[in-house]
């Protein structure tokens, strides 16, 4: 069982620097960088392809990829169908998972 802890964004309705970090293949977040880090250092069969925290308008989202190549969302363990792309930009530049979108701050 993986349990995730899920800390309130401090920078609320501010976008993240991003950087490239060493367990993950992509950018990412700069304050997700521990949580992914962590999360990674636990996953035997799985690894985190993807993740935003969500910048303080959208929940955060994690989306793991097990061994089979099923693709699922471990904040709201929701099953995420598509292999990429898995992130749209909004009107105003904030990316969310359309099967997970929950607006959080209007």
């Amino acid at each position: 069982m993986l349990i995730v802890l899920i800390v309130m964004h401090k920078n609320r309705g501010k976008m993240c620097k991003k950087k490239q970090f060493k367990y993950v293949p992509s950018k990412i977040d700069e304050c997700m960088q521990d949580l992914i880090q962590n999360i990674n250092l636990f996953l035997d069969e799985a690894e985190t392809v993807a993740c935003c925290c969500g910048h303080g308008k959208y929940n955060m989202s994690i989306i793991i990829q097990d061994k089979y190549g099923n693709n699922w969302d471990i904040c709201s363990n929701e099953i995420i169908k598509r292999k990429k792309r898995f992130y749209l930009r909004d009107d105003e530049g904030y990316y969310y998972i359309p099967e997970v979108h929950n607006i959080i701050n209007k």
